[in-house]
């Protein structure tokens, strides 16, 4: 039983190949260093992917997400291991909200702030909800059939603003082609930590492609790399304040509750790999996530949550220390501090980013299937057949609800939508197909 509220983090000789580490322990300090290299790298791709998409400087969504995870360390106590980047359930919204083309920084940024600054809000009272209560009310609300047909829908939504960002042109729509190639290669391929990073890997590969057929052979439209030698090595980040739109603040609050079907999800995910029962921490980890939120919001980033990347690093590595994050998190704001590193992620191809958007949100999407298998969500149930159909149709379909000044999009529809219908269904099942 702990006795204080951070652990006393025990060293552990680097001996024992493939033996846990806990999340109360920690190597030498060369191990700790290096393994906070590889989880900065695991994150790096969605960190940078996500606000890309929405217009975001992706240099402070990157120091944004290091003080996002420093403040989820010190509200778990350094309990719960996670790394905290950008999210994309916002994505739909934000663009929605913004109205943004998809290229170029979004003009409209501090109207999509207040309402992540909102959903923030409301995710850190449904963090202080569950610290007084428990966690079994959202587990009511939100079974396996319900998660997994939000988080499905979350891919499905994103889909035709992948498929139009690479329908400029016909080269375009081919090298985003040859993107999905690149990182399909690497996942099948590739072997090791290698594989794991196979968004950042295939991105690269995508990216030298791209270079040689457009720099190198004169198709297409080059990579300017002005932008790289002009600027500065180190400089502050380019923080901007958020306007409290309520139209804005309404459509991006619900999102709330995606945020915290796919905390607790992960949460469990930790518990399992660990052998710890993390459930008492698990307000305050929504509470951890709803205030980083809050506080990128109000400098100009996006909204954060706990990383899947970073969990299949830990399964891989069996290294769970808490620590690790945090060194992971100081190097992510040093990262933040160099506009010559935000001016390289500039130079990414707006096919090449396409490309792996069309993967990303396919992996979201199948994403939300494999919570239905992982959880064995029985089909013949005709409460979650009708629940699962009607919210993925609602999201993909884009389907949005208006009442007076309140309204909702597509993923914020089939969201409530879900939990609604599976709360109405409940009590009466009907066992059989429907066809």
């Amino acid at each position: 039983m702990a006795d204080s509220y951070f652990p006393r983090w025990r060293a552990q000789p680097a001996a024992a190949e493939g033996r846990i580490v806990g999340t109360d322990e920690r190597l030498a300090w060369p191990q700790m260093f290096a393994m906070g290299v590889q989880h900065v790298v695991a994150m790096f791709g969605s960190t940078v992917l996500a606000p890309l998409l929405m217009g975001f400087d992706p240099n402070l969504c990157i120091f944004m997400s290091g003080i996002g995870t420093l403040l989820f360390f010190v509200l778990v106590g350094g309990r719960v291991p996670s790394y905290l980047g950008s999210s994309f359930a916002f994505i739909g919204l934000v663009i929605a909200v913004t109205g943004y083309g998809g290229h170029g920084p979004n003009l409209n940024i501090p109207v999509a702030l207040g309402g992540i600054i909102a959903c923030g809000v409301v995710y850190a009272l449904i963090g202080l909800i569950v610290s007084a209560v428990g966690t079994q009310w959202i587990e009511t609300l939100m079974p396996p059939v319900v998660t997994g047909a939000i988080v499905c829908v979350i891919g499905l939504n994103l889909a035709p603003i992948a498929v139009h960002g690479v329908s400029g042109s016909n080269f375009d729509s081919w090298m985003a082609l040859v993107t999905v190639l690149c990182v399909g290669a690497v996942a099948v391929f590739a072997r090791g930590m290698l594989q794991r990073l196979l968004i950042l890997v295939g991105l690269l590969m995508a990216y030298v492609i791209y270079a040689i057929v457009t720099n190198g052979l004169g198709m297409g439209k080059p990579i300017d790399f002005a932008i790289v030698a002009n600027a500065a090595w180190f400089g502050m980040p380019h923080f901007t304040a958020p306007v409290f739109n309520m139209q804005a603040m309404t459509l991006l609050a619900p999102i709330a509750v995606i945020l915290v079907a796919e905390n607790l999800g992960h949460i469990k995910a930790v518990s399992a790999m660990t052998g710890q029962n993390l459930d008492r921490y698990v307000g305050r980890a929504f509470l951890g996530d709803g205030f980083a939120t809050i506080v990128s919001g109000f400098a100009g980033g996006t909204g954060v949550t706990t990383y899947a990347e970073n969990i299949g690093v830990m399964a891989v590595t069996k290294i769970y220390s808490t620590l690790v994050f945090v060194i992971a998190a100081l190097i992510a704001l040093v990262l933040g501090f160099s506009p010559k590193f935000g001016a390289v992620i500039q130079t990414i191809p707006g096919p090449v980013l396409g490309g792996v958007s069309i993967v990303v949100f396919g992996l979201i999407a199948v994403t939300g299937a494999r919570i239905w298998v992982v959880n064995k969500v029985d089909f013949s149930d005709n409460r979650n057949l009708i629940v699962a159909a009607v919210t993925l149709v609602l999201g993909a379909g884009d389907f949005s609800l208006k009442l007076g000044g309140f309204g909702l999009g597509g993923i914020g529809t089939a969201t409530f939508g879900a939990i609604i219908l599976y709360a109405l269904l409940r009590r009466k099942p009907v066992q059989g197909p429907v066809a």
